[in-house]
């Protein structure tokens, strides 16, 4: 379930900004709600057999009102995206947030995160596919979105350093970028061979054993 937004004077408010005139509060509001609509279609059908036509209607308004808000289906779907990324984010860090091994941390973490995406496959399925066909720009957006997920990872690595469970010259960047890309691959067998949680939370677990076994401390 999705956290409830703050309105549009709560978030200004939260970070210090002047409070919004009317005018702006209701283009904010509007702009949440045509992305709250994209969202919902866009993890129902994918990107592709997503239109503006029915993002607008799932928005009740019209697409004048979307196009108002957002160049085209593409800026609309990288604003999506950077929102599930930024609520992944969040699930990781809760699960693997408490003290304990690093592989059972970053396990804890990746299976709250695939417990979120699994909720809305073709979603994220989407997203993995626009990640090979798009423009350099859009790529790089779309990397700086999901840097603070490998950092998350990495910060869970460093832990493990500093407790004397890991090495200390382990390549902390390769190894939270491979951590990552491990977790978005699995979602392959989620789509193709209908892998649920309880065949996903084994996989990844085994997964982080191996890639970590040669960077332990003692062995």
């Amino acid at each position: 379930m999705r956290e409830t937004t703050l309105s549009a004077h709560e978030a200004a408010e939260a970070e210090g900004q002047p409070r919004l005139n009317r005018r702006q509060a209701a283009k904010i509001r509007t702009r949440q709600k045509v992305l709250d609509a994209a969202r919902a279609l866009f993890a129902e059908r994918g990107y592709d057999a997503a239109t503006i036509r029915d993002i607008a209607k799932g928005a009740g308004m019209s697409t004048g009102a979307v196009f108002a808000n957002f160049q085209d289906k593409a800026e609309l779907f990288e604003c999506v995206f950077a929102e599930e990324m930024g609520g992944l984010l969040q699930d990781i860090q809760t699960a693997a947030g408490h003290e304990g091994r690093v592989a059972e941390r970053l396990a804890e973490g990746l299976t709250a995160g695939y417990h979120r995406s699994l909720e809305h496959l073709p979603l994220m399925q989407a997203m993995i596919a626009r990640s090979w066909f798009q423009p350099e720009a859009a790529d790089e957006r779309s990397r700086t979105f999901v840097k603070p997920i490998i950092e998350a990872i990495i910060a869970v690595l460093q832990a493990g350093i500093r407790e004397g469970e890991l090495r200390q010259d382990l390549d902390q960047l390769v190894m939270g970028r491979m951590i990552w890309d491990v977790f978005v691959a699995n979602f392959r067998y989620a789509a193709y061979d209908h892998w649920g949680i309880e065949e996903l939370t084994p996989h990844i677990r085994k997964q982080l054993d191996l890639i970590l076994s040669s960077q332990l401390a003692r062995q």
